[in-house]
C-alpha cells in the first residue's frame, strides 16, 4: 500500500513542484516504487520529467477526475525505473467548475488514486499554488502533507491559511492527514536571512522540520529545462544530492 503525500504550499515560487519531480526522481532512485501526481493545471511536473503536455490527447489528470477514465489508462511510465507519472495539463483549469456539482466532490482524486495506489511505494502528488477544490481534493487523498518553505523573506507568509485548511481537513474530510514535515528549499549558507529563516521555521516546529536543507543550484534550475529532474542531469550536482538526501530521510522517517 502507497504512502501518499501531498506537497503542498499555496505560495508560489518555494520550490514545490522542483520537490516533487526531484524527490519522487530520487525515491525512484533508491529502488522505491512511485507515482508523481500533478495536479497542477500548469502542468510543470509532467514537462519537468520530459512529457510534452499540448500532446496528452486527453488522457490526463483531468479526464480521471471528471470523466471517469481509469488512472492506468493516463499514467505514462518514466525514463527512471519504478517512476511512473499521471500527467496534467492546461484542461485541469476547467475542473473545478466541472466537480462543484458533484456529490462528494472532495473526494474525486481519493477514488482514482484508490485503484491504483496498491502498485506503489509512494504517491507524491504536486499541488497548485491555491487551496481550491484539486488541492482540497489532494489533501483528503493524502496521508500526509510535505510542505515546502524557501529560505527568504516572507517564508512563513500564509503558512498560517495553509495551516488551518490542513485543520479544517483533518477535522471535517480525512482524520488521517499529518503533516510529514516542512522542507527547508533555496538556501544559501552565505546569507544571513537563509540561516535566520532555517532557525525560525525549526523553532516554530522543531521535529517536523526536514534535517536536509536544499541548497539554491544552478544544475537544479536548469534541469527542468532539459525534462529531466536533477539526479538525471546532473548525479554529481549539489540539488541533486541534496534531494538524494531528502528522499533518504523520508524513508528512513517511515521505517521507524
Amino acid at each position: 500500500m502507497a504512502k501518499i503525500i501531498a506537497i503542498a504550499n499555496q505560495k508560489g515560487g518555494v520550490g514545490k513542484t522542483t520537490t516533487s519531480v526531484n524527490l519522487a526522481a530520487c525515491l525512484a532512485v533508491l529502488e522505491q516504487r512511485v507515482l508523481l501526481v500533478d495536479a497542477d493545471p500548469q502542468g510543470n511536473a509532467s514537462s519537468g520529467l520530459g512529457v510534452d503536455i499540448q500532446q496528452l490527447g486527453g488522457k490526463t489528470i483531468y479526464e480521471c477526475l471528471v470523466d471517469g477514465l481509469e488512472a492506468d489508462e493516463a499514467i505514462l511510465k518514466g525514463e527512471i525505473e519504478h517512476l511512473d507519472l499521471l500527467p496534467s495539463n492546461i484542461d485541469l483549469v476547467g475542473a473545478e467548475v466541472s466537480m462543484i456539482q458533484l456529490p462528494d466532490r472532495e473526494m474525486m482524486l481519493k477514488r482514482v488514486l484508490e485503484k491504483v495506489e496498491d502498485r506503489y511505494d509512494y504517491i507524491l502528488i504536486d499541488c497548485s499554488p491555491s487551496l481550491g477544490l484539486i488541492t482540497v481534493n489532494s489533501l483528503t487523498a493524502a496521508h500526509s502533507v510535505i510542505i515546502p518553505v524557501q529560505c527568504e523573506y516572507f517564508a512563513l507568509e500564509g503558512l498560517g491559511k495553509l495551516l488551518s485548511t490542513i485543520k479544517l481537513i483533518q477535522k471535517r474530510l480525512n482524520t488521517g492527514l499529518e503533516i510529514e514535515g516542512f522542507a527547508l528549499t533555496m538556501y544559501d549558507a552565505r546569507l544571513r536571512l537563509s540561516n535566520q529563516v532555517v532557525e525560525e521555521v525549526r523553532k516554530n516546529f522543531q521535529d517536523m522540520v526536514f534535517k536536509t536543507l536544499i541548497n539554491r543550484n544552478t544544475r537544479l534550475a536548469e534541469a527542468p529545462s532539459f525534462g529531466q529532474p536533477a539526479i538525471l542531469y546532473d548525479a554529481g550536482s549539489r540539488g541533486a544530492e541534496d534531494y538524494m538526501s531528502l528522499a533518504q530521510e523520508l524513508i528512513q522517517r517511515n521505517r521507524v
